[in-house]
């Protein structure tokens, strides 16, 4: 029976990942410098405090609404603030099912999304499942990063559908500037494109430029249909629990809306408990941000301390998010350079090109790691770069 051309030819390992497992089933202790996983990582939870909001009497009665719960969608609306309102909200299971929902909204077969690279690889896949590609068109890096708004211009095509940025960037870390945000919108309304933009760790910026856009919500009468994604994975730190949003602005906001409770009606796919959890977890997560703040400052500072006896190393600036890209001298390719901090090391980062960083001489590590490991994944490395 031949599957669906929608999936890989193949399910194989790569290199890194298959070498990682060759390593773990040979009893090697290897440090990881990609941790993605909050509750992994050794942060103090409120336990009993979230136990208990999922254990609410809500959470027996099943009463759906396409948009999601009322009460959730308006704990949410408060928790952005910026005039966000219940009604222009609409729930997900998570933000890769948000991805999804929008592609089948905006998109036929063979229509095309643009997206800003370097970023997060999954968009690939996530277009592709629903039929369209998704188009890299590469950022530049002049001090900090930038879009480059003439080469989104010039591929534009009459396939394309919408624009996808995130902000600030996975891996790279940069917020839009406002100036950027301007000129993007701009470009969307005049060639009647959506604009997509994925805000999850917009709570948590390191090192700011003055001129950035904190979210797309301080604008809040875009010139083209923008839909925003956030979530409980990164917002509370709480990946397990399976909840995300779409906030809808912009012309034809209300029909958008409309039609996207349409297609998550064939679905339901929002848990009943944690629709129920969700006003007191956003409650509870302040807290918790604060304590990845200072781990994600921490880790940074330990990293700038460790380049001093390094010239031949640097970091680029970040702005935000969880990751830091950590420059060297391209000689071997960086996913070579990957296996051979793996294997000789015993340390596991991520090559830059696993981001579509152009060329070579970029490893992106997680600012996420417990410090102590950090600072030994560092002080292994480094001999090795």
């Amino acid at each position: 029976m031949r599957l669906s051309s929608r999936l890989p030819p193949g399910f194989e390992p790569n290199a890194l990942t298959a070498t990682l497992a060759r390593l773990r089933v040979q009893g090697r202790e290897v440090l990881d410098l990609t941790v993605s996983n909050p509750t992994r990582c050794g942060f103090a939870y409120p336990e009993a405090e979230i136990r208990a909001a999922l254990a609410q009497p809500e959470v027996l009665a099943y009463d759906p609404d396409p948009q999601g719960s009322r009460t959730a969608r308006e704990a949410i609306a408060t928790h952005h603030g910026h005039g966000l309102r219940a009604g222009d909200l609409l729930l997900t299971a998570s933000t890769s099912e948000g991805y999804g929902l929008l592609f089948k909204l905006l998109g036929d077969p063979g229509d095309e999304v643009l997206v800003p690279s370097p970023s997060y690889p999954l968009f690939d896949w996530l277009a592709r499942l629903e039929g369209l590609s998704a188009r890299p068109v590469p950022s530049y890096f002049h001090d900090r990063w930038h879009l480059d708004l003439g080469a989104l211009e010039a591929a534009v095509s009459p396939r394309t559908r919408a624009v996808v940025v995130v902000n600030p960037n996975n891996p790279t870390g940069h917020f839009l500037s406002r100036a950027e945000w301007t000129a993007l919108t701009t470009l969307c309304a005049e060639r009647q494109l959506a604009l997509l933009v994925d805000e999850v760790f917009a709570d948590y910026a390191l090192e700011p430029a003055e001129d950035r856009l904190a979210t797309a919500l301080q604008d809040p009468e875009p010139p083209c249909p923008v839909f925003l994604f956030s979530g409980l994975s990164k917002v509370a730190a709480l990946p397990q629990l399976k909840l995300g949003w779409i906030a809808v602005r912009g012309p034809g906001a209300e029909a958008h809306l409309e039609a996207l409770a349409f297609l998550a009606d064939q679905y339901l796919s929002v848990s009943a408990p944690v629709q129920a959890a969700a006003p007191r977890l956003l409650e509870l997560a302040a807290p918790i941000r604060t304590q990845l703040l200072g781990r994600l400052g921490a880790n940074l500072a330990s990293l700038d301390v460790a380049l001093t006896g390094q010239p031949h190393l640097s970091r680029l600036p970040v702005e935000g998010g969880w990751s830091v890209l950590l420059r060297r001298p391209a000689v071997d390719a960086d996913e070579a350079c990957a296996l051979r901090l793996l294997e000789g090391a015993s340390v596991l980062v991520h090559p830059g090109s696993f981001f579509d960083l152009a060329g070579d001489g970029h490893l992106v590590l997680s600012l996420l790691t417990a410090e102590s490991g950090f600072r030994e994944g560092l002080h292994r490395i480094f001999p090795w770069l």
